[in-house]
């Protein structure tokens, strides 16, 4: 969340902002909102300290005197009156917070202004030392292609989106999370294993919920996540951290689980969009002022395995209007595929600046012994299927095998897989 105080010292600054990020939320209604819980606050706190003085004016009296007991009386009708007013502060407190959590955070001043994906500026683009295999085809269409992923037997078992992966492809989706993984503690990472499910309340923290409730697996226990960022930014929910551990680094593998409601047409097909996918996310809680020097670094964590792999790929600036809920600025990294001749998006490096440090209670403690928020940053190294389709499409030759990447060849003795 914002930071209240700026909310209502910059309140024409902050909607500016919000604005540009086309969300739909009612600012005036938060501000209105906002002060009507201080009006209630402020009369229940001082009905409760007329309270507590009378509390301790009763505790001075004699029990048996006259003044005492028309004193007890009237306790009896303020303490009736603080709980109403606590109530209606609850009330009013609930209404604010439920419309203030829809508030997105706001774009860094850096973020190019546009209004959806068409007005993402391309940063630069990397190129191997070799193209692409020129037998390239799209990877649903390379012969035989089911003998090794088969989608029909995962729609059986669960539903569309949900493919099993077999034999050598199986031990290529391995040796990627294996490879992204070794890379990330080479660069500083602490591993975590997560849970797979997260509550309400850490959805709410990471900005899930919300903002992409309906793309989320829900369960009576909690939902099904999305994302290792989730569980991952909430290990240190609530904890203060020492200014002398910051930034700090952890990575995770874990398996993602997405809706993707509306999601059709021969931009989905294969493996470019699924329900169930593996991702290694790397995060990071670091100071304010060296948060976007950070990003830079994190995207270059994210951008260092599709070199070694020998992948071509382009960075992109995300604009306002394309920007996620929770961001401050984002780069996103797609990889080119190509059998189907597009880009296919396998990461998006963000700063989410304090916004979800806010919701989450994430402090450090400065040298001078002050509190303040941390900022969050987290970038996706790397999202497996649409890498795998791009090693696919990239790598297939015209004898119907795959060259696999040297990289992966410590994992994968197999130097191409035959379909």
């Amino acid at each position: 969340m914002l930071d209240i105080h700026w909310f209502r010292n910059a309140f024409d600054e902050v909607q500016c902002g919000v604005a540009k990020k086309h969300f739909a939320c009612n600012l005036e209604k938060v501000r209105q909102l906002d002060a009507e819980r201080i009006v209630h606050l402020k009369a229940y706190e001082s009905a409760r300290a007329e309270q507590q003085s009378a509390n301790k004016r009763v505790a001075s009296l004699d029990k048996a005197s006259e003044e005492f007991q028309t004193l007890v009386q009237s306790l009896k009708a303020l303490s009736m009156h603080v709980k109403q007013l606590e109530e209606a502060y609850r009330c009013a407190e609930q209404l604010f917070l439920k419309e203030w959590l829809a508030v997105p955070n706001v774009p860094h001043m850096s973020v190019p202004f546009g209004k959806d994906a068409q007005d993402n500026q391309e940063i630069y683009q990397w190129q191997p030392s070799q193209n692409p295999s020129g037998d390239a085809c799209p990877h649903f269409d390379i012969p035989n292609f089911e003998r090794w992923l088969d989608f029909r037997r995962g729609t059986q078992v669960m539903g569309a989106g949900f493919p099993f992966y077999i034999g050598p492809v199986a031990r290529l989706i391995r040796a990627l999370i294996a490879f992204f993984l070794e890379e990330a503690y080479a660069h500083g990472y602490l591993e975590l294993l997560t849970p797979l499910m997260v509550n309400a309340v850490s959805a709410t923290a990471t900005g899930q919920l919300p903002d992409k409730e309906g793309m989320m697996y829900t369960t009576p226990e909690g939902y099904l996540i999305p994302t290792a960022e989730v569980p991952v930014t909430n290990f240190v929910r609530d904890e203060i951290l020492d200014e002398t551990e910051l930034p700090r680094k952890c990575c995770a593998y874990s398996a993602c689980f997405r809706r993707e409601a509306g999601s059709w047409g021969k931009d989905v097909r294969g493996l470019n969009r699924l329900h169930q996918f593996d991702k290694v996310e790397l995060v990071q809680w670091t100071l304010p002022e060296t948060s976007f020097d950070c990003l830079e670094y994190l995207r270059k964590d994210a951008e260092i395995l599709l070199q070694k792999l020998d992948l071509p790929y382009r960075v992109l600036s995300i604009c306002t209007g394309d920007m996620g809920f929770s961001h401050a600025k984002q780069y996103d990294l797609e990889v080119w595929a190509a059998g189907q001749k597009r880009w296919l998006e396998v990461s998006s490096c963000s700063n989410f600046t304090d916004f979800q440090a806010r919701r989450a209670n994430i402090r450090y403690r400065t040298q001078q012994g002050d509190l303040r928020f941390v900022h969050t940053l987290n970038g996706s190294a790397l999202a497996v299927p649409r890498v795998l389709a791009a090693i696919l499409e990239n790598n297939f030759q015209s004898n119907g095998r795959v060259k696999i990447p040297s990289v992966l060849h410590k994992w994968l003795p197999e130097t191409e897989i035959e379909f």
